[in-house]
């Protein structure tokens, strides 16, 4: 394996993190955080406690979710993109690194920045509020595994879009509603039956019921299930990625 080209694609991309350090880093905490003071306690003062957990407590491993999947989408995907718009990805196949290896340095920087951002939301969810986590491996695990797969679905979308519209629609008209549908903000447990039927439906309430159970030790859905899913969705964004570039799809044109 080429270390040196995968660690030069990693350091470039996490260096573009530094020079755009407030859209980065600061916006997407500022604005996490605004959710879990306006949700926190405007509804937490109406609704004291869900499956036993203060509501308060209960929506952080959502809000992390939250944050986690749309910007583990957004920055591999420009990530990819800018290199396929300034017409420098030519020069990135044409030198002596495999594709894996040019997979391994754009998804592994964006899902780097994603846990950064993850793991910087539950510091700061910690000053406003105690919270205590029942299985802080399990907890990692499904970061890291939400941020590889999610990054590799960036990933994709970076490689597909065709304009800078593209990159903003899947996020924001497919991410973001199916994480707030997915029981970022409640149990999908409170809904009707016919509703709950059709939450499940949802593959990021398998992501957010295991992410809340690693907390807690409550889930909407079985932790295996859970994990089940997110590997599924992992191997089918591999895979995807793998025929993108055996075809060359959007890169040889």
């Amino acid at each position: 394996m080429n270390l040196r080209a995968v660690r030069a694609i990693y350091a470039f991309e996490m260096a573009r993190t530094g020079r755009t350090m407030l859209q980065s880093i600061v916006s997407p905490v500022v604005s996490t955080s605004l959710y879990f003071v306006v949700f926190g306690a405007a509804i937490g003062a109406r609704i004291p406690e869900v499956e036993g957990v203060s509501y308060g407590a209960f929506i952080v491993p959502g809000l992390i979710m939250l944050m986690l999947l749309t910007q583990s989408v957004m920055n591999a995907s420009f990530g990819i993109y800018f290199p396929r718009f300034t017409g420098t990805i030519y020069e990135i196949l044409s030198a002596p690194i495999s594709y894996f290896e040019v997979v391994l340095g754009y998804v592994g920087a964006a899902a780097t920045k994603s846990v950064i951002l993850g793991l910087v939301v539950l510091a700061t969810s910690w000053l406003l509020i105690p919270l205590h986590i029942a299985h802080p491996v399990w907890m990692i695990a499904f970061l890291l595994l939400t941020a590889v797969s999610f990054s590799l679905f960036g990933f994709i979308l970076g490689l597909w879009a065709d304009g800078f519209e593209k990159l903003q629609v899947v996020p924001l008209l497919i991410i973001t509603p199916l994480t707030f549908l997915g029981g970022t903000f409640y149990s999908i447990n409170l809904l009707p039956p016919a509703w709950q039927t059709v939450a499940l439906c949802n593959p990021v309430v398998y992501l957010i019921s295991g992410f809340r159970w690693s907390f807690f030790e409550t889930a909407d859905v079985s932790v295996a299930l859970s994990l089940a899913m997110t590997v599924l969705f992992l191997a089918v964004c591999l895979a995807t990625v793998w025929v993108m570039f055996k075809t060359g799809y959007r890169l040889k044109k």
